[in-house]
């Protein structure tokens, strides 16, 4: 018996709405003001449900549409150390889980690391795994979910630039990232300057992508990509009975540059996703699937497209390319962005999208920004994308701010929170930035998510749903100080409409569905 089923016991206030009741309709009602205590609900397994013909949807047992919304979390990522001061990342502090369930989200991206996972040859380190396992259950007691994401960046820490190196102009010293373990990093020794400083140029991270898409062998005459493929088994096993486990995100932002690497990233899918089912059934037998997160090669954002050929899927995929377009050069978010998505999706079956991650400089947040954040989340409102923001708190000591270390500057980090560069002191939450991430949204509908919107100035979320069943239930996230400062609710095909204090601040908005058809509009 998998030891983490414990998980499956937690009862934590979130993302199932409440029960259904007995007995005929009855007739719609306003809301409850003083509801007594929050839902008894839990973390309900998600599966995917393809639409060849349109967008498709991420669905709990009960058939209901469940957005995911959320942020990066990297507290268990191994970075590669590049300060000699500095921490590369934050630990999860005692009340994130609750900070990060009162901007009103549901999920969270936890980055894992392969040099972590599997530090030696096929030697698993499960007291990382239980490191794993306790975040998962801290967030899925305030009822957020977790998506386990095997992160990477420039195939792994091992392949920074010693120190010394002088390099050909044009080119830098490579700076070490995350990812891989050294035992499966294959590089023949190729030069480690990177062209016009970009990380994914360097020799020696195009060497080693180039053995792995391969399966060159490694330590025992066992290919690398063998080695990765059944760490992924391992993993998606060893967490095959966690409800509070959305899914896993098979490699953030693989490095499959030109048509024949990217044909190979195809090829890797295609060899993980039923060595996953294989190990998922083995450890949980029959319905123990987790949503398993695909993603396009890593330049995806910057050049506006490129989703890996088609290969044979199942119903439990989800394809997450990260929607940065216009974040790291102060453009606009574009709905070309998200048609692009859905429309590569469609080519997967029609499965559903979720953005791994998005974002820009905070200094484009609140009412001295550009809106940058709002657009974005209207269009994953319009889009039906689910998406988790990069990133939660980032460490000055981070890999992604060596460079301007080394160029003489003082950085400044991404994120929820504002720290000072100079010492890696935490000033605090920015409240611009959390201030447009507050809003309104359904996490839970009835049937299909038709419509959602909200209008920030008034404080209102208008939604609407078609195909819901009877008693099927709806969530909704307020962002109010309590249920008695919300509005009179204005619903059609709902009943029971109650308003209730949410974890960690907010309000959570529960209703039963009476027609196929419903509707709702509340001012918070």
């Amino acid at each position: 018996m998998n030891g983490r089923r414990w998980l499956a016991l937690v009862a934590a206030v979130a993302l199932s709405a409440a029960a259904c009741g007995d007995g005929d309709p009855a007739p719609d009602r306003p809301a409850e003001r003083a509801a007594p205590a929050g839902p008894e609900v839990r973390l309900s397994r998600l599966w995917a449900m393809p639409d060849p013909g349109g967008a498709g949807r991420i669905v709990d047992a009960d058939g209901r549409e469940v957005r995911l919304r959320g942020v990066n979390v990297n507290a268990l990522a191994e970075y590669w150390a590049g300060h000699p001061d500095f921490p590369t990342v934050f630990p999860l502090a005692e009340g994130d889980p609750d900070a990060i369930a009162g901007l009103g989200f549901n999920a969270v991206r936890l980055l894992l690391s392969w040099s972590r996972v599997e530090p030696e040859p096929g030697e698993y380190d499960e007291g990382y795994l239980d490191e794993v396992a306790a975040v998962v259950e801290r967030f899925a007691e305030v009822g957020v979910y977790t998506i386990l994401d095997l992160h990477q960046d420039a195939w792994g820490p091992t392949l920074a630039a010693p120190d010394g190196t002088t390099c050909p102009e044009g080119t830098t010293p490579a700076l070490g990232w995350d990812g891989a373990p050294g035992w499966a990093t294959l590089d023949g020794g190729a030069s480690r300057c990177a062209s016009g400083g970009t990380r994914e140029l360097s020799p020696a991270v195009l060497a080693a992508w180039n053995a792995f898409f391969a399966d060159a062998a490694g330590p025992g005459g066992v290919g690398i990509q063998r080695r990765y493929v059944d760490m992924l088994a391992h993993v998606a096993g060893t967490f095959a009975g966690e409800d509070a486990v959305a899914g896993i995100d098979l490699m953030n932002e693989p490095g499959a540059l030109g048509a024949e690497s990217t044909a190979a990233l195809s090829r890797l899918y295609e060899r993980a996703l039923p060595a996953i089912r294989a190990a998922e059934e083995e450890a949980g037998g029959d319905g123990q699937r987790h949503l398993v997160l695909f993603e396009p090669p890593g330049l995806w954002s910057s050049v506006g497209s490129g989703a890996p050929p088609r290969f044979a899927v199942d119903d439990g995929v989800v394809y997450a390319p990260h929607l940065y377009t216009g974040g790291f050069v102060g453009g606009d978010i574009t709905a070309q962005a998200f048609e692009t998505a859905v429309a590569e999706a469609r080519g997967f079956g029609g499965a559903p999208v979720l953005s791994g991650e998005w974002g820009s400089g905070p200094e484009r947040a609140g009412p001295e920004g550009d809106g940058y954040f709002v657009d974005h989340q209207d269009l994953q409102d319009e889009y039906g994308v689910s998406a988790t923001l990069w990133t939660w708190r980032e460490s000055c000591g981070d890999p992604h701010k060596i460079q301007a270390f080394r160029d003489g500057e003082v950085p400044e980090v991404w994120g929820l929170f504002d720290v000072d560069c100079r010492t890696n002191e935490v000033r605090g939450q920015r409240e611009a930035l959390a201030g447009d991430l507050r809003r309104g949204w359904v996490r839970v509908a009835p049937g299909r998510l038709e419509r959602v919107e909200w209008d920030a100035d008034a404080g209102r979320l208008a939604a609407a749903g078609v195909e819901g069943e009877e008693g099927q239930g709806l969530l909704a996230w307020l962002p109010c100080r309590s249920p008695a400062d919300t509005g009179e609710p204005r619903v059609d095909g709902l009943r029971d409409v109650t308003v209730v204090d949410a974890p960690g601040g907010g309000c959570l908005l529960q209703a039963e569905a009476t027609a196929a058809g419903w509707s709702l509009e509340v001012v918070a």
